[in-house]
């Protein structure tokens, strides 16, 4: 008999993993409309590529999660407020979501203070 852990660790870092099998569906949709959509995007290129990083991670079954995120913010500014691909982008961010929100940061911890102000003499 398997080791439980064993075998959990291999659903989920393997292609049996439908968190994994939910983004790369998502992840070919949204490229295939993006291909489709004719229309001038100033980013399209950045879109494009972050897309291709992403498949690259679903297709190694091991998503950098905060990497995942990175990504799909650099779709979603890319991609703007395309109404014909938002629903293909909601896709995607609700694939990435599966892997679990991201950790809340203890309140002050990783925030800048203020620059100070020039005085104004």
């Amino acid at each position: 008999m398997r080791n439980e852990a064993v075998e959990r660790r291999e659903v989920v870092h393997g292609q049996r993993d439908p968190r994994v099998m939910e983004l790369r569906r998502a992840v070919t949709r949204l490229q295939r409309e993006l291909a489709g959509y004719r229309a001038h995007l100033a980013d399209r290129g950045i879109a494009e590529g972050e897309l291709a990083a992403v498949e690259a991670m679903v297709r190694a079954g091991e998503p950098d999660i905060p990497r995942l995120r990175h990504s799909l913010l650099l779709i979603a500014s890319a991609i703007g407020s395309v109404s014909a691909l938002a629903e293909a982008l909601g896709e995607v961010r609700n694939a990435v979501e599966l892997f679990g929100r991201p950790a809340r940061r203890p309140s002050g911890e990783g925030v800048r203070p203020p620059a100070p102000r020039p005085s104004a003499h």
